[in-house]
């Protein structure tokens, strides 16, 4: 099942739906090419070559592939720490936990500037109701 409601996919990604690690899927993707011409050539090319030297290499390719995202990015910043994700979860949740703290420490400035003796409450629900 793919999720193509989206913008395109930049980038080279083995595909979820493919047969056998999703490597051909996700090329002719990548290529705009049909998935079984592309496992015709394959084959052809397994025969023609040696067997493992083309099984070796699509075993390869698969094991290096990064796999297709589960949802298209909304933007590129999802897809920025898709990326940060898929080449290391101790970045990724480097990334999120800096996001947390920036997160925290905004809302203590605004509690502290909320629970201030100064501040002028009186003033503040006045305002809100013109």
């Amino acid at each position: 099942m793919t999720y193509d409601s989206g913008p395109p996919r930049r980038g080279l990604y083995r595909s979820r739906d493919g047969m056998i690690f999703g490597v051909c899927r996700g090329v002719a993707d990548y290529l705009d090419f049909s998935a079984g011409w592309l496992r015709a050539i394959l084959v052809a090319a397994a025969v023609m070559t040696g067997f493992w030297l083309v099984v070796g290499l699509y075993v390869l390719a698969g094991l290096i592939m990064r796999l297709e995202p589960a949802m298209p990015f909304r933007d590129d910043s999802d897809e920025e720490f898709y990326q940060t994700y898929a080449s290391s979860r101790s970045l990724a949740l480097q990334r999120l936990k800096r996001t947390y703290d920036n997160l925290e420490r905004r809302i203590q400035r605004m509690e502290a500037i909320v629970t201030a003796r100064d501040f002028d409450w009186e003033r503040r629900l006045r305002e809100g109701r013109e």
